[in-house]
């Protein structure tokens, strides 16, 4: 008998069953498809009798199947290329970044090269796999990417991709929706916001025209007005291609906008467990000892619930601190009025122009900026740890909490 994991990969299942002479149709492991060979990356390197040869992993069979082959025998040219960036690279870096001049007589790899090349090919593969597997679960239309061009650092093993709350057992919810707007033009007409008396939160070019702290009504699933209203921002998701990316100054991974992102306009929401402030407590000693900061009040009516994005969590799950923020919270309330349970939006203060990080300031609560000595942050508790801050910023304050 032998064991698969549940979260094995394809070609991990593939290699299994060729290691046990076994087949299985559904995974693509037939009497025809058993020898098949398949370059999955590039291991090693020698020249003997002036032949180049590579070590070749073969896609779907273990380890031990790896044979040497001659250059002339491969067909996989990104593969190649992959290979020789990942030597030059290594190389540069233990020449201290200066410029290194490649010699073409090598004959063979130091083992260290050898398995930093392993290394990088594996991190490739198991990145495009997360990124395969984030855009399978996205419930939006916009791409997202994944790059790490710093370190040897994979995918998050314990964080699981959620589009909205994961609420705790236990915790019960006041949805309240039971009938929507009657309007066929939602600017002008007595809509959602203006029955819970405020004002519509968005122009007829779609962006906020709200002042922060004030909330957002949207309409809802009983209201008669199609996908196209105006009212309609939050709920369709993030519009906007976004790349996780690896940071080179110590904060972990980031996430930068692929796109322009115009001033007052919607971005992502923030998703997680909603927990207990009293649960959000215990968890936060345990998150400050860590040095993580994934926390968030939920203060808007009270301070009964947090949202934690530790485990389950969406692309915000990886957005950065900063204390000169381009990101900036709202609370936001479309099929659920409980006050107690916004659902908690970040729209762009300025223009963010293509390829530059998004930031928010980790202690916005209910869209209110305080400051260091006053304010709670996403933790409950005002006597933690505190955490140094590295945003960069010239306001800078310090410290995260």
């Amino acid at each position: 008998a032998w064991y698969v994991p549940c979260l094995a990969s394809l070609e991990t299942l593939q290699e299994l069953c060729r290691k046990e002479n076994l087949r299985c149709k559904s995974i693509g492991i037939t009497n025809r498809s058993l020898k098949s060979y398949e370059v999955e990356y590039l291991c090693d390197y020698k020249v003997e009798e002036g032949t180049e040869y590579y070590l070749v992993k073969w896609k779907g069979w273990p380890e031990s199947s790896n044979t040497w082959e001659p250059q002339k025998n491969l067909k996989c040219p990104l593969l190649l290329q992959n290979f020789r960036s990942d030597k030059n690279e290594y190389l540069s870096r233990m020449r201290e970044g200066k410029a290194l001049k490649v010699r073409n007589h090598i004959k063979a790899l130091k083992p260290a090269v050898a398995d930093y090349i392993v290394k990088k090919a594996k991190q490739r593969i198991a990145l495009q796999r997360w990124k395969e597997e984030l855009n399978r679960k996205k419930n939006h239309k916009a791409m997202i990417l994944v790059e790490n061009t710093v370190d040897l650092e994979g995918p998050p093993l314990d964080f699981y991709y959620i589009n909205e709350y994961k609420t705790d057992p236990g915790i019960n919810v006041i949805n309240g929706i039971t009938t929507g707007c009657e309007c066929t033009d939602c600017p002008a007409e007595k809509c959602c916001p203006k029955e819970a008396g405020f004002i519509l939160a968005y122009n007829k070019r779609k962006k906020l025209k709200i002042q922060p702290g004030l909330p957002i009504y949207e309409c809802n699933s009983f209201c008669r007005c199609g996908p196209d209203c105006p009212n309609r921002i939050v709920q369709k998701g993030t519009p906007y291609s976004l790349c996780i990316f690896r940071t080179n100054n110590g904060r972990g991974w980031g996430v930068k906008t692929l796109q322009e992102i115009k001033t007052n306009s919607f971005v992502m929401e923030y998703v997680g467990e909603v927990i207990t402030s009293e649960e959000a407590e215990r968890r936060g000693q345990l998150y400050d000892n860590q040095g993580n900061t994934y926390l968030f009040d939920l203060d808007y009516d009270s301070d009964e619930f947090t949202v934690d994005a530790a485990r389950y969590g969406n692309v915000s799950h990886f957005v950065n601190h900063s204390c000169d923020p381009n990101l900036q919270v709202f609370n936001v309330f479309i099929d659920n009025l409980d006050l107690r349970l916004p659902r908690i939006a970040l729209f762009s203060t300025r223009t963010i122009k293509a390829g530059e990080e998004l930031t928010f300031d980790y202690q916005m609560k209910g869209s209110i900026d305080l400051t260091s000595d006053s304010a709670d942050g996403l933790s409950p508790s005002k006597k933690r740890i505190r955490t140094v801050c590295k945003c960069g910023a010239v306001c800078c304050r310090g410290y995260l909490n």
